[in-house]
């Protein structure tokens, strides 16, 4: 998914919401900061999102552009209707949040996770599959590691689980940083 395809989801959720209001978690919403991310990193069709006003309609959003619908079909991608406790970011993220707001989004504003916030709930998410992104995500220098390391404590997690993310990310970091891109 691209930003324009993003922006088109933001603006169909609103209406199907009636909420101009449209939360972007997972890895869709590195489209916020970087409208141009690297294509290893816009490999998904889905954008995970939520009515910001209205939460309760994140299943009708799923119903009407989720995955195998209509929408889907036509388009190419989908929207995953989901909760405001999807993203376990750190402390402050709702605050942190960056507005994508254009013509395409036909007025409605979509908000997506600011990339260290992003990065961090991957990291919280437990998945296997999400390392590889943040790793590329930082070796694109899309990140400060520093500033991972400095927000990583205000997760949402037990302290083992929150050691072990540590120890994972502080890998995932000098992984990418043995791995530059070629120039």
């Amino acid at each position: 998914m691209n930003r324009a395809e993003l922006e088109h989801v933001i603006r169909a959720a609103a209406e199907i919401a009636d909420d101009p209001d449209i939360v972007v978690v997972e890895s869709q919403s590195i489209l916020g900061t970087y409208p141009d991310a690297p294509a290893t990193l816009l490999t998904s069709r889905e954008a995970d999102v939520y009515p910001r006003n209205k939460p309760d309609q994140a299943a009708a959003i799923d119903a009407n552009m989720g995955d195998l619908s209509l929408f889907d079909a036509t388009f190419g991608y989908y929207a995953h209707g989901v909760g405001p406790e999807t993203a376990k970011a750190p402390l402050g993220w709702e605050a942190r949040l960056v507005p994508v707001k254009n013509e395409n989004t036909g007025g409605a504003t979509g908000w997506c996770l600011d990339v260290h916030d992003l990065l961090l709930a991957k990291c919280a998410a437990g998945r296997e599959r999400d390392w590889p992104f943040i790793e590329e995500a930082l070796r694109h220098r899309l990140a400060d590691p520093a500033l991972l390391l400095e927000r990583l404590p205000t997760l949402p997690l037990e302290p083992p689980r929150l050691a072990e993310v540590k120890r994972l990310l502080e890998a995932t970091i000098l992984r990418a940083q043995r791995r530059p891109l070629p120039t």
